[in-house]
């Protein structure tokens, strides 16, 4: 038996957590003959998560992303477990565990932004975390056999930063629409609560570009709302505050920790949804919009041109004033998009057919 390990450890959060749920439903589905898959999970997600298949094989781990611990205790666990290859799906892994493995690298957000929870910390203690984490992902990228990347756009990204001497190691597979999402129903209830919207989905990290969003909404003249539908943290306390201070309460609502049946409501009633971000690696909320036929306005960035071409409304992420000329455009002209090849060009599952090749080629 060939023994392959997925690091799963952040299973429940976002992001991330929506690649591995989907990677490891579909690997479950397939007949893994002479392979055993071991699943590298926290002890609260240990305790909750089963696997049908009985090549796919649950292991506890104490040590969390970026720490110490993940460097020293993550390593020695991978030893001990005697791995013929490891996959580790964040830009962040144990630099003292030199054996063969795979890594996905989701986006270089991190690289070009102040990012995430780390972000709010002291400047110094941000700055050394950040200095580590540089040195992590530089070791991550080249030792790995194979690199991962949700779009080209973040190859090319890769290539640029570290050399054309990754681009023959490093593949591009695009993602697609959570199976979860795919499976749920409408929660009809919302509608009585929620009428004439626009919607974003996403986290408030800088990058994500939230607060210029708002303040474009803010000067467009209409009867709609804008929902900013994403998770309760210190992010969305910031965004919170901000349209309070505003007092544009009326018009701008946040919508915290929503159902994958509340998602499925948003998608299919909004007009359209707005992303503004600055930077990402893929974008699944427009991949999840196209899928329910809910129309898109959106950066001009590079990643979503690639993925979408230009069959959405487009705008200047650092143009407030183009962002709101285009929901303007947008309200009077009802622009019309075709969507109906979203399903066939990304797919979870074909994702997951792609990664299992690469394990097959490197074992």
């Amino acid at each position: 038996m060939k023994k392959i390990g997925i690091d799963a450890r952040l299973y429940f959060q976002t992001g991330v957590g929506t690649y591995l749920k989907n990677l490891i439903y579909f690997l479950e589905k397939k007949d893994l003959k002479n392979k055993l898959i071991y699943i590298y999970l926290l002890p609260e997600d240990y305790k909750i998560l089963t696997f049908k298949n009985k090549n796919i094989l649950k292991r506890k781990v104490y040590e969390r992303w970026h720490t110490i611990g993940e460097q020293i205790g993550f390593a020695v666990k991978l030893y001990q477990d005697n791995l013929d290859l490891m996959h580790f799906t964040y830009f962040s892994y144990p630099i003292f565990y030199f054996r063969k493995f795979v890594a996905t690298v989701h986006d270089v957000t991190p690289l070009l932004f102040k990012t995430g929870k780390a972000s709010t910390k002291n400047k110094f203690i941000y700055d050394l975390k950040y200095l580590f984490f540089k040195i992590i992902l530089w070791c991550q990228v080249n030792r790995a056999m194979k690199i991962i990347t949700p779009t080209v756009t973040v190859k090319n990204q890769l290539v640029n930063i570290y050399g054309k001497k990754i681009s023959g190691k490093t593949l591009s597979i695009y993602e697609g629409v959570n199976y979860q999402i795919l499976q749920s129903t409408e929660n009809k209830n919302l509608s009585n609560k929620f009428k004439n919207f626009f919607i974003y989905v996403g986290n408030f990290y800088p990058h994500k570009n939230v607060e210029k969003l708002i303040e474009a909404f803010s000067k467009v003249k209409t009867q709609n709302k804008l929902l900013l539908i994403g998770p309760n943290d210190y992010f969305s306390v910031r965004i919170l505050h901000y349209i309070n201070i505003m007092k544009w309460t009326g018009k701008i609502n946040l919508v915290s920790n929503c159902s994958l049946s509340d998602l499925n409501f948003f998608y299919k009633k909004a007009k359209a949804l707005i992303h503004p971000s600055l930077s990402e690696g893929f974008g699944l909320p427009l991949i999840e919009a196209a899928y329910f036929g809910c129309p898109i306005i959106a950066s001009d960035i590079k990643v979503f041109k690639e993925l979408m071409g230009d069959n959405y409304l487009s705008f200047d992420p650092n143009n407030v004033e183009d962002m709101s000329e285009k929901i303007k455009t947008f309200i009077n002209k009802k622009p019309k998009f075709d969507y109906k090849d979203i399903l066939s060009k990304y797919s979870f599952k074909t994702m997951a057919d792609e990664t299992m090749k690469i394990y097959g080629e490197l074992i």
